[in-house]
């Protein structure tokens, strides 16, 4: 990785000495500060790490950096479930795909040849030319599983997440009320609309059900 590096800082400063990008030496270290981080940053959060290494930039001249770094393909943008760009290096010939955590917001990239190939060979059926591609899959990292109770009100569920219903709570009316809208114990839940606040949509097979906060409060699940 430190070869690919030097190889990325060569090629930045011909392409920017070559286009007489201004103010070179400045963006040269927001360059390289963002080569040291492995993570996927915002804008904000970069502000934050060269200020901690000693180096004050305006965010908007760091902004503008990342979008030449970005326009000569030596960093990416990213918008994940959450709306933040967040920004990562682009070493050329190396692509790879990401898993969200939906709870911690970790990122896990990885690579699977594989599945690079059957891409491929699906765009081939189709008569499809693709150009590029990208692959993000939400869940719950192995971490947050562990930390996660084996029951919760559905409240606390994420989107997209898959739950039986194990319980309800909150005596005879509300187990009467639920029972009538057509919910039950051992029913598998799809969350389809969880925001955080407001009502959330649920399905259950191919029926959808919109619930208050308190209700679903009520309902006790756990993971397929």
């Amino acid at each position: 990785m430190k070869h690919i590096h030097n190889q990325e800082k060569q090629q930045f400063e011909k392409l920017f000495k070559q286009e007489l990008i201004d103010n070179f030496e400045d963006r040269f270290k927001i360059l390289e500060v963002f080569l040291q981080t492995e993570n996927h940053v915002t804008i904000g959060e970069l502000v934050q790490i060269l200020k901690d290494g000693g180096f004050h930039f305006e965010p908007d001249f760091v902004r503008d950096t990342i979008k030449l770094m970005c326009r000569f393909g030596f960093a990416q943008a990213n918008r994940f479930d959450n709306g933040l760009v967040r920004y990562e290096h682009r070493h050329l010939c190396q692509h790879h795909d990401h898993m969200i955590c939906t709870k911690c917001r970790r990122i896990i990239e990885f690579r699977n040849d594989r599945l690079e190939l059957l891409q491929l060979q699906i765009a081939e059926n189709y008569d499809f030319h693709m150009l590029q591609h990208k692959m993000e899959i939400y869940g719950i990292c192995s971490q947050c599983l562990k930390e996660r109770k084996q029951t919760i009100p559905l409240v606390m569920a994420k989107q997209g997440e898959r739950l039986v219903i194990r319980d309800f709570t909150g005596g005879t009316n509300v187990r009467m009320h639920l029972l009538s809208m057509g919910l039950k114990i051992g029913d598998t839940i799809d969350v389809i609309t969880n925001i955080g606040k407001g009502h959330l949509v649920i399905a259950i097979d191919r029926s959808r059900y919109v619930l208050g906060r308190g209700l679903s409060q009520k309902i006790l699940c756990c993971l397929v």
